[in-house]
């Protein structure tokens, strides 16, 4: 008896009806945790108004009023900015290693816009020259990619690194410069632009 209380308990309870409130604590505790674009956030916070207008009945074309009035103010007040999230997330990516294709794309998924896009491309290309090849450089270490390898693994696993950084994007060239790396020294080295491989 005590064990279904306890699992009646924990189960998770429905969708808050939808208030002005609501939507606000909503949308502050989404921006404590995560860094947004504005149309990422007007999704997460339309997801929410749908849920509370199948349970309770409430009327979606007036969450959709009050979520655009709520990221026209946070926009306003410097709460969401798209350019700078873009610049932020596209830094952010580039030293885990994604390619520009990558970059574009999860931005995109965000919901930010082309020109915004091609801007934060341009800061990270002028902060710094080779970051194509830096990012490359960045997936051999996390993914322990070539010069990572045991040099008895390099020559046999060469095909599969190389089928790898084409699914993130990279040219067949960064690939192989960064693939014919003798050690991870001289990739560091190719990384910060010292010297060519």
């Amino acid at each position: 008896m005590e064990e279904k209380a306890q699992a009646t308990s924990r189960r998770r309870r429905g969708p808050r009806k939808l208030t002005v409130q609501s939507l606000e604590n909503a949308a502050l505790h989404y921006l404590e945790r995560f860094a947004s674009s504005s149309a990422n956030l007007r999704r997460v916070m339309m997801r929410r108004v749908a849920r509370s207008a199948e349970v309770h009945g409430t009327d979606r074309a007036e969450g959709e009023c009050l979520v655009d009035a709520l990221i026209q103010r946070y926009v306003a007040a410097g709460l969401i900015d798209d350019r700078l999230y873009a610049a932020q997330k596209a830094a952010s990516l580039s030293r885990r290693g994604a390619s520009r294709y990558a970059i574009k794309g999860k931005l995109a998924q965000k919901g930010v816009g082309k020109d915004l896009i091609d801007g934060a491309l341009d800061e990270l290309d002028e902060a710094d020259g080779a970051s194509e090849l830096a990012a490359a450089c960045a997936l051999a270490r996390r993914r322990r990619l070539g010069p990572y390898r045991p040099v008895e693994e390099r020559v046999a696993q060469r095909r599969k690194d190389l089928a790898t950084y084409a699914r993130a994007g990279f040219s067949l060239d960064v690939a192989r410069r960064v693939l014919d790396a003798p050690d991870p020294q001289a990739l560091e080295a190719l990384a910060r632009g010292e010297e060519d491989a």
